[in-house]
């Protein structure tokens, strides 16, 4: 079964083309900076390795570029459309209402739109990739693997706000948790390293969205992000946690409209509001050069990362390991180093060479008197979302 997985996120879309159950590669790609004159397209198969910087505009004109790419021309890896059995997309919310890997029909997709309220900078992109995947691969089975699935183990204790119970009851508002695919993927590689049963895992993930979620004995028992993908960590242009009554400050004392408000916390908060970039490898750089900003970001990234490793070790009674992922979690060296620092308190302890090194495996970062395990771990959500893609369809 050939099986294209589109992921989309905030700024980007990642790409594979798998031939299932042999999980054998065909092509894959990325595409970053969507929304920027200098965005990065990259496409690597048998027959062609290309990385080249233009401009994007949107996440639709992106999936039209990787559907010519893999069709068309002299870097096709198919000669018919048809030969697409099944598309799986990553779609980041999926409220109360799906608990499972679906087969996407018109009310899926109409349920995907209601809810784009709660996820803004990623359901309506998910949605793209759906309507578009069904014009170019007809025949192919459309699925949806949802961010929010892992989390339906978050008891109510955790899962419950201190608001109104109708709040609750009749509108659903609650915590949701999301990138539920790539923390339910390392959390599994990592109890396959810790060759334990029962562990407490806490999975960092980091791009340019980023949360956190406590992994009690394999299930998901707390999460950084709630109701919407836009609380907890600090994020490339999302602001995380704040107090809510800085809105009505904002809107009641200093006559800001709403929707500003809403624009600006969700697309010029974060890292960029903070140095005015969203791209952790400018922000790093310019940390280096002395840029007060950029070193001020870092360590108030790293500080809200810390406050959430304690809180999930309270909660879980003590710590296994933890592990960094994604783009950001896995790729930077300083920001885990800052994260780890002064924690020998809670067993934490990092080998500054490992740190260092750079791999494509799984790899184990912490020093040898270091009683938690510091593992990086590639996400693969991908993987998991062909896996799960080729589960539903082969039933």
């Amino acid at each position: 079964m050939k099986i294209l997985i589109l992921n989309s996120g905030s700024s980007s879309i990642k790409y594979k083309l798998m031939q299932m159950p042999t999980e054998t590669v065909i092509c894959e790609g990325l595409i970053e900076r969507i929304g920027s004159a200098d965005a990065v397209f990259r496409y690597s198969s048998k027959k062609a390795d290309i990385t080249e910087s233009r401009k994007i505009s949107s996440h639709n004109e992106g999936l039209e570029l990787i559907a010519r790419y893999l069709a068309e021309g002299e870097t096709a890896v198919i000669q018919d459309v048809g030969e697409i059995d099944a598309v799986g997309h990553r779609v980041v919310h999926g409220g109360n209402t799906f608990t499972d890997t679906t087969l996407i029909t018109e009310a899926v997709k109409s349920k995907v739109r209601e809810l784009s309220n709660l996820a803004p900078l990623h359901n309506p992109h998910n949605l793209e990739g759906i309507n578009l995947a069904e014009k170019l691969f007809p025949s192919a089975k459309q699925v949806a693997v949802f961010d929010t699935a892992f989390h339906q183990t978050i008891p109510p204790r955790s899962k419950k706000y201190a608001l109104p119970r109708q709040w609750s009851s009749e509108y659903g508002i609650e915590v949701y948790g999301f990138h539920g695919t790539s923390h339910k993927y390392v959390a599994a590689k990592a109890n396959e390293y810790l060759r334990k049963n029962r562990s407490r895992i806490v999975t960092i993930h980091l791009g340019n969205g980023c949360s956190m979620t406590a992994v009690k004995d394999g299930k998901s028992v707390e999460h950084s992000m709630g109701f919407t993908p836009s609380n907890g960590l600090i994020m490339g242009t999302r602001s995380g946690d704040i107090d809510p009554f800085i809105i009505f400050h904002l809107v009641f004392n200093l006559g800001y409209e709403l929707e500003t408000v809403r624009h600006q916390l969700l697309k010029e908060s974060g890292m960029k509001g903070l140095t005015g970039y969203t791209d952790l490898r400018d922000i790093q750089s310019k940390a280096a050069d002395g840029k007060q900003e950029c070193i001020l970001a870092l360590e108030m990234n790293a500080h809200r990362i810390k406050k959430y490793i304690g809180s999930y070790a309270a909660i879980m009674n003590g710590l296994d390991a933890i592990v960094f992922t994604a783009g950001i979690g896995e790729n930077s060296a300083v920001l885990r180093e800052l994260v780890c620092r002064d924690m020998q308190f809670l067993g934490i302890e990092l080998d500054q060479a490992r740190n260092r090194q750079k791999s494509s495996d799984i790899r184990e970062i912490n020093s040898p008197r270091s009683q938690v395990k510091v593992l990086v771990i590639p996400t693969e959500e991908e993987l998991e979302i062909a896996t799960q893609t080729y589960k539903l369809c082969k039933e």
